[in-house]
Formats: C-alpha cells, structure tokens, sequence
C-alpha cells in the first residue's frame, strides 16, 4: 500500500482514457437518476432545487483538473476547494433525490487520481456512507445488500485503481532501467571502442614509427662516428636514415587513415611486402631472408587484408626485437600457408632468452612487441608461439586461421 502523499495517478494515454472513461460514467449515471427523479417527482417542490443542483455540479465536476501527461497539476489548496464545492453540491443533492447517490462512482477515481493517497481513501469512505445512507433511504426495508454491496464497489474499484497504479509505475521503472541500460551500454561501447583505437594506434607506432626511428637513431650514430675518418659511408647512412624517415611518414599518414601498411599498397600481396621488409631491414649488422613456402599447398592464395596487414606487422615487430634485442646477424621471415591456416615464423640466429619466463604484460623483457602481437593474433583467433633457449635463438611463430579450401 502506498504510504507517501502524492497522489495515485495513472499517467499518459491510460490517465486520459481513464478520465474520459469516467466522465462518460458520470454523464451516465446522472442522466439516468435524473431521468428516474423527473418521471416519479417532476411535480414536486424539489424539483427545481434538484435541477440547479444536478446542473451545477456538472460545471464544476467538468472543470476539474485535466488528465494526462503535460497537464499542469493543481494545487492542494485549489483540489480542496474543488472538491469541497463537489461534495458540497452532490451531498445535498443525494438528500433530495438519493437516486443521485451513484453519481460517487466516477468521484472515487477522480479522488484517487488527484488526492493524496490518505485524503483519498478518507474521501471515498465518506462517499461511501452516503451512497449507503442513499440506497437504505430508497428502500422500503432494510437490506444488508444495501450497506456490503456500497461498500464492496467502493473497496474494488480503490483496489483495481492501486493496481493500475502500481502496474504503471513499475512498467515506468522498467523504462527508465531500460534507458539508464542503454546509454550505459553505448558509454561502455565509446569506451571500448576508444581503448580498443589506442590499441591499435600503440601497436601500429610500436611497428612503424618507433621502429623507424629506432633505425635511424642507429644510422645517425654511426654516420656521426664515421664523418670524419670515413664521410662517404657517413653519408650513406645518413641517406639511409632519410628513407626510412620517409617511409615512416607514409606509414603515419596511411594508419591514421586505417589504410594498409605501404608495403601492402603495391598490389603484390603478403609475400611482396614480405621481400620489401627485408631489403629495407637488412643492413652490416643484420641479414634478413624471406622464404614462401609453397611445397604441396599450391601457389599462396589471396589473403584477406586484415589478414595481411596484420602478419606484416607482426613481422614488423619481430625483427624490431630482434634487432634491438637478439644481437643476431641473420633473421628469416617463413610464410607457410597450409588448407585451414597461414602461418608466419621469424628465426634469428640471435642470444636468445628463457621463454618460459616471458612476462604477459607490455612491460616485460621486449617492450610491447609481444603483447602487440598477441593482441594482433586475438583480434583474427589466431595463436602466437615462441621457442628460444640463451645462446640458441628464438623462433616466432604466428598462426592465423582460414577459412578451409576445397581441394
């Protein structure tokens, strides 16, 4: 039961249904008592004091407060007032002619749905006594239908109101929960969507940019140890630094656009860029070879481009480690691609590590490197694989799944 002051209200298309329902009750109801009180006492002294009053408490039962959502709601004051002025009419009017005495029950849904629950239920309980005093006064001998069945209609027509109530608040509490749910959702996708772009921003300049630059701190230094004894190789690693430089710029401009690396925009595919990486990695210190391995699977087929820009990344990042990290002289690049996957590998020749202890996170042994590759590998469902023991190497493996061939 509701305990607070504000009033039972039913809102929008139900409250306006509701109050037109009613106000066709109580044109109903006061028309057939006033047709029954006109055929049986239309000559008597009454009947004009019935008249005034049966008119009189329509125009201001009519000029009630509106239902519906938007409507402005009245004050307690003003709803005492009006109904004081309704109870004032309609009481007397009963005592002349008790006919009149169902008239209260369009009054009860009108006091539930514009009262304060206790004056409401007050209210109705005074309605009641009426309709009750009413009907005993129209009946040649007393009958407890009279008195129970007042006060039975009254009883379920406050309850059937409670409910509708109550159905309306809790479907209103459903739509706010539904709502608040909704933009929670789309403010966790915005975040998500957000983490998941510095994600890919972080792994496409750990790839690239950082590994560029990286190249061509390594280029500048050594050209600054040799302009002096040996200007003409200085100068070539300064030509070196300059390209790499270049290409890093086209490298910015295309995945801040989410275009294709630019190894991949020459139309030659995977195996294209592949040879590109390696010319541009290989240098004095370290050899870089790429092998396609094509026995008994056919010629490499058309790969997706998701599938290509992320290898050639994770390429990318394998010998940006092994270049900063191994202290290999060579590194080969293996693309395998069998019915159901394409597998990339990266071997240096380099000190190797303990793989076993291999942190996760991106700040362990090699920087981002691995993790942007795991990242890479979980966003198209495939696996990362390392084999690497001190002193002998490491192997990285990459594994993306396909879609099967039909042989």
């Amino acid at each position: 039961m509701q305990t607070d002051d504000r009033p039972l209200a039913v809102g929008g298309a139900d409250a306006r249904w509701l109050a037109f329902v009613m106000q066709l009750t109580y044109c109903l109801l006061l028309g057939s008592a006033m047709i029954r009180f006109l055929l049986r006492h239309s000559d008597e002294n009454r009947a004009p004091w019935v008249i005034a009053l049966a008119v009189a408490l329509t125009a201001l039962y009519f000029l009630g407060p509106r239902a519906g959502r938007g409507a402005t709601p009245w004050s307690p004051v003003r709803l005492a007032a009006w109904f004081g002025g309704i109870i004032a009419l309609w009481a007397p009017l009963v005592l002349l002619a008790p006919s009149f005495g169902w008239v209260a029950v369009p009054l009860f849904f009108t006091a539930l749905r514009t009262l304060p629950p206790r004056a409401a239920y007050g209210l109705i309980a005074v309605l009641t006594a009426f309709v009750i005093g009413a009907q005993l006064q129209l009946s040649a001998r007393f009958d407890i239908d009279l008195v129970v069945g007042p006060m039975a209609l009254s009883a379920s027509a406050t309850a059937l109101f409670i409910y509708m109530q109550r159905q309306a608040a809790r479907q209103e509490t459903l739509i706010t929960d539904l709502v608040r749910t909704r933009r929670e959702l789309a403010a966790t996708e915005r975040r998500e969507g957000t983490l998941a772009e510095r994600q890919r921003l972080a792994m496409e300049i750990h790839d690239t940019l950082a590994q560029g630059v990286s190249s061509q701190q390594m280029l500048l230094r050594a050209a600054q140890r040799l302009w002096e004894a040996d200007p003409g190789k200085a100068r070539g690693h300064v030509d070196t630094a300059v390209s790499i430089g270049e290409h890093n710029l086209s490298e910015a401009r295309r995945f801040v656009h989410d275009l294709a690396p630019t190894d991949l925009a020459g139309g030659g595919g995977l195996a294209a860029a592949l040879y590109t990486l390696a010319e541009r990695e290989s240098g004095e210190r370290l050899s870089v070879r790429v092998h396609v391995d094509e026995a008994g699977h056919g010629p490499l087929p058309e790969l997706p481009e998701l599938v290509q820009s992320a290898l050639l990344r994770i390429a990318q990042g394998a010998l940006a480690n092994v270049r900063e990290h191994a202290g290999a002289t060579t590194a080969v690049l293996t693309l395998t691609c069998l019915d159901d996957q394409v597998v990339l590998d990266v071997a240096d020749d380099g000190r190797g590590f303990d793989a076993a202890a291999l942190p996760e996170g991106p700040d362990g042994m090699r920087g981002h490197g691995v993790p942007a590759i795991r990242a890479r590998l979980k966003q198209l469902g495939g696996r990362l694989t390392i084999e690497s023991s001190p002193g002998e190497g490491t192997v990285v493996s990459a594994a993306v799944p396909l879609e099967r061939r039909e042989g």
